[in-house]
């Protein structure tokens, strides 16, 4: 959790391709479907283990609402996120008709793909903190509830509570647990990681650890730290696990307070439990430029371009050349290793609280696509989290586009430009001092085809290219949208890393991105293509 809880037109549009209404960088237009009002962390699951196959496919979704009262609303589509249903307010049971607890915050839900103690596979967990207030309407308690349901979220029954904690964020000896997130280990036991304050007379400001069930979430074993900065200061929170294909689990989580407030680390574990030396950070996610996603993180890993697939990292913000704004999903396609790139994420949420995009989900879609779904900040009252939307919006799950602002620059600069890819490109000095290098991981050997969008700055140039030192030849050369160009040089690359290297013959010029496609693939220009 944050340190304390802190709490222009607006445009809904349907994007049918990636980030296909894509506003200028500070502008403060959104773009998505609009779901519900709702102030954040959106979380979704499509069922895929039901006895009832007719039931498989169906995605169901959480997020917080406001007033804080309502409980946590579940939404359901049938139409693989098309369209979406509200179903109901899951409510707090064990304080039942008790006015000062109600189940509200950071709800995780998930569907159970093997049996865990007396659960069946397919059973649905919701897990969400409840937060009680004293007398007077303060926060004084928290409760990281666990929920099943055993009929696709129509009714669901409470299983326990897997850690409780006490005070208010606003206190100094606060000792709050926050942000659940559930999974089911290989061998039936059920794991679920939080966020913790109550280590600070340790020195820990705030540390993220797990507990283990093995009775399917009814009783809980001991606290083990998973992540854990001594001195008192930094915060790790909002943990997010996810599985790799190599078997391993991925935990993303942000670092408030720490060298570089809110960057976003992973973590690797072979067995989900041992996350390695708590006192260490872990790996930055982090573009050669600079730029790195921050606060409320999510880590994805999609099934998409080669065996080891993409992971997907999105954030509430950025900082190192990133958009502010959050605007942006970080990817890597070499399993963690490596530097990371920018796209434009589907959904273009507009900040102004920090609650817009705490938290957001993504999902593959079966067409292929991407579902994206967040909160997002409204024109009428951009820094009231109250007045929060939550929107929606999909897009080709394309992550073969490298932004050109994203690699190692030399004697260049970034420059923000809305006809831009993601809205932003690099201005390269002529060769040799100006040049980019582009550190790629190809996931398959054999022809390729390397497309440069670049511009001129009024003087002749053109694009020249290097792959690990050798001079690649050019060969299309056609215009495109708002004046620029796209240049296409072919080669063949063998599966693993290369470097890249760009610049521009005897002038400066501009450059948006370079996107490497097989040979014969239909060649796509425009910042949105």
């Amino acid at each position: 959790m944050k340190s304390a809880m802190q709490h222009s037109v607006f445009v809904v549009a349907l994007m049918m391709g990636m980030a296909g209404t894509a506003t200028a960088s500070g502008d403060s237009g959104a773009s998505g479907m609009h779901l519900a009002a709702g102030t954040g962390y959106p979380s979704v699951v499509r069922l895929s283990h039901q006895s009832d196959a007719s039931a498989n496919g169906r995605l169901l979704l959480v997020f917080e609402q406001r007033p804080l009262n309502g409980g946590v609303p579940l939404y359901q589509s049938l139409d693989d996120g098309a369209h979406w249903q509200f179903m109901q307010d899951v409510t707090d049971q064990p304080h039942h008709g008790d006015h000062h607890w109600q189940l509200r915050w950071q709800p995780n839900i998930t569907e159970m793909p093997r049996a865990s103690g007396p659960l069946k596979a397919g059973t649905v967990l919701l897990a969400a903190n409840a937060t009680g207030n004293n007398a007077k309407g303060r926060l004084i308690s928290e409760d990281l509830q666990l929920y099943a349901s055993t009929d696709q979220g129509h009714s669901w029954h409470y299983r326990g509570s897997i850690v409780r904690g006490g005070g208010n964020p606003s206190d100094k000896d606060n000792k709050g647990v926050w942000e659940p997130n559930i999974h089911i280990l290989d061998d039936g036991r059920m794991v679920a990681y939080y966020s913790s304050e109550q280590h600070k007379a340790e020195g820990f400001n705030q540390l993220l650890a797990h507990k283990v069930s093995r009775d399917g979430g009814r009783t809980w074993g001991a606290e083990h730290v998973d992540v854990a900065i001594p001195g008192g200061v930094e915060r790790p929170g909002m943990a997010v696990v996810d599985r790799l294909p190599d078997g391993r689990y991925v935990m993303s989580y942000e670092d408030i307070d720490g060298p570089q407030n809110g960057h976003v680390y992973l973590k690797f574990s072979r067995d989900g439990l041992d996350w390695g030396d708590a006192s260490k950070r872990g790996t930055p996610v982090q573009t050669e430029a600079g730029a790195w996603p921050a606060a409320s993180p999510i880590v994805k890993w999609l099934p998409v371009g080669g065996h080891d697939g993409v992971i997907v990292v999105l954030a509430e913000r950025a900082g190192g050349g990133g958009d502010p704004g959050g605007r942006s999903m970080y990817w890597n396609n070499d399993l963690g290793r490596g530097p990371w790139w920018e796209a434009p994420a589907p959904v273009q949420k507009q900040t102004g609280n920090i609650h817009a995009g705490w938290t957001q989900a993504l999902l593959l879609q079966k067409n292929g696509s991407l579902l994206h779904i967040t909160s997002s900040s409204t024109a009428k009252a951009p820094a009231e989290a109250g007045d929060n939307v939550i929107l929606y919006a999909t897009a080709p799950a394309r992550f073969d586009r490298y932004e050109a602002e994203d690699a190692a620059r030399h004697w260049a600069v970034q420059i923000g430009d809305s006809t831009a890819s993601n809205r932003s490109k690099a201005r390269v000095a002529a060769w040799p001092q100006g040049r980019l290098d582009f550190t790629v991981h190809v996931a398959t050997s054999g022809p390729k085809s390397l497309r440069v969008r670049w511009q001129d700055l009024g003087f002749t140039t053109k694009p020249l290219m290097r792959v690990d030192g050798h001079a690649i030849d050019a060969g299309d050369d056609h215009g495109d949208h708002d004046g620029w160009h796209v240049t296409t040089f072919h080669t063949t690359l063998h599966s693993g890393d290369h470097t890249i290297t760009l610049g521009g013959e005897g002038h400066a010029l501009d450059i948006d991105y370079l996107q490497i496609d097989r040979s014969g693939a239909i060649a796509e220009s425009g910042p949105n293509a």
